[in-house]
C-alpha cells in the first residue's frame, strides 16, 4: 500500500473513515468500474490503486457517502464529508437527493429544551418574587405585578434590545442587529433575484445575492431561538420537499419587493400585538428557512469543487482503463467487463 503521491512524492496523508484503506485524506472511487484513486491534496493529481486493495475500500466508501448528510453532485460526480473530514469523491450515477430530517431533528430539539428550561428557571424566580410581593402588602404587590409582567416578555419573546448578529459589510463596521429589528426585516424578491430588506441600528439596507443568503443565516437562530419539536421539524422537511428542494424553498417565501406592503398572510396574530417579518412565518416554515439557507451555503461550497474534480476525474479515468487491462489476458479482460455490467 503506498504513502507517496506516484506524481509530485507528497505524503498522501491518512483517513480513519475507511478501514480497508486509511491512506489519503480525499478518495475517489468508481463502484460500477472498480476504481479507488487517492487524490494527492498538494499537486491534486489522482493516484489509482492496485486491484486487490479496491473492493472492501470501494463498499465502505460506498457506505460512508449514502450515509452523509450533505452530498453535492454533477450528472458523473459526488463530493460529500464524512465524520472525520476525509473527503469521499463517488464517480457514476448520482443518489436520489435526500434531505434528512435527523440532521436538523437534535439540534433544534436541544435549542428548545435550553430555551424552555431558561424560561422554567425564570418563571421560578418570578413566582419567589411574587410570593414575596403577596407578603409586603399592595404596594410591593403592585411593583411585583410589573415587573412580572416584564419577565414574562423577557421570556416568551427574548431581551428586544439583545444584540442577536453583526453583519459583515464590505468595506464598513458591521451592522449591529438586535432582536426587535427581527420584526422589520424580511427576504424580498428584486430584480436581481432574491434579497434582505434588513433593519438595523443604522437604519435600513437591502443586501442581495450570496451576501444576503449568508445575512439571512445568522438571523434566523435568532428567530428560531425556541428551536422546534419532531413534528415542527417533520413539517419544515415536508415544506422543502414540497418545493423542491432548499433553493426553491427560499424562492417562495420571498415576499413581492422590497416596496411593497406585507403580504397579510405572513402575519401571524400572537397575544396583543401580531408579528411581522422574518417572525411573521409560523414555526415550521421559519425552521425550513434557516435549514434551506444552511443548505444552500453548505452545498455551494461543496460543489465549488466539482467542476475541477470532473474535469481531474475524466483525466484519471482514460490512464485507469489502461493501467487495469495492460497485464490481463483478452479473455480476463471480457469476463471482467460482463461483471461490471451486471
Amino acid at each position: 500500500m503506498y504513502r507517496r503521491c506516484l506524481f509530485c512524492q507528497a505524503d498522501l496523508g491518512t483517513n480513519e473513515a475507511l478501514e480497508a484503506f486509511p491512506v489519503g485524506r480525499r478518495v475517489a472511487y468508481d463502484a460500477e468500474k472498480g476504481r479507488l484513486w487517492v487524490v494527492c491534496r498538494a499537486c491534486e493529481r489522482w493516484n489509482l490503486t492496485p486491484l486487490e486493495e479496491r473492493w472492501e475500500a470501494i463498499e465502505e466508501a460506498e457506505r460512508h457517502y449514502r450515509g452523509t448528510r450533505l452530498r453535492a453532485s454533477t450528472d458523473q460526480v459526488g463530493l460529500a464529508r464524512v465524520g472525520d473530514g476525509t473527503e469521499l469523491v463517488r464517480i457514476g450515477r448520482p443518489l436520489r437527493p435526500e434531505f434528512a430530517a435527523w440532521r436538523y431533528g437534535d439540534q433544534f430539539g436541544r435549542r428548545r429544551r435550553r430555551q424552555l428550561a431558561a424560561a422554567g428557571g425564570m418563571l421560578a424566580l418570578g413566582g419567589g418574587a411574587i410570593a414575596w410581593g403577596t407578603a409586603a402588602g399592595v404596594i410591593g404587590g403592585y411593583l411585583v405585578y410589573w415587573s412580572g409582567k416584564t419577565l414574562w416578555e423577557v421570556v416568551v419573546n427574548g431581551r428586544q434590545d439583545a444584540v442577536v448578529a453583526r453583519v459583515p459589510t464590505p468595506g464598513a463596521a458591521a451592522l449591529v442587529v438586535r432582536r426587535r429589528h427581527l420584526l422589520e426585516s424580511d427576504l424580498v424578491r428584486t430584480d436581481e433575484g432574491g434579497a434582505l430588506l434588513l433593519r438595523h441600528d443604522g437604519g435600513r439596507t437591502l443586501v442581495q445575492g450570496e451576501a444576503a443568503l449568508r445575512a439571512a443565516a445568522r438571523l434566523l437562530p435568532a428567530a428560531n431561538r425556541f428551536g422546534g419539536s419532531r413534528a415542527d421539524v417533520a413539517a419544515a422537511v415536508s415544506r422543502i420537499e414540497h418545493a423542491g428542494g432548499p433553493d426553491g424553498y427560499v424562492r417562495a417565501v420571498l415576499r413581492t419587493s422590497p416596496s411593497a406592503p406585507a403580504d397579510p398572510a405572513r402575519f401571524r396574530p400572537r397575544g396583543e400585538g401580531a408579528e411581522a417579518g422574518l417572525l411573521a412565518l409560523p414555526t415550521s416554515a421559519r425552521l425550513a428557512v434557516e435549514m434551506a439557507l444552511h443548505e444552500e451555503q453548505e452545498r455551494r461550497a461543496l460543489e465549488g469543487e466539482l467542476a475541477a474534480l470532473e474535469a481531474a476525474w475524466r483525466e484519471a479515468e482514460e490512464i485507469a482503463s489502461i493501467a487495469d487491462t495492460l497485464a490481463l489476458p483478452s479473455g480476463v479482460a471480457g469476463a471482467l467487463e460482463r461483471l461490471r455490467g451486471r
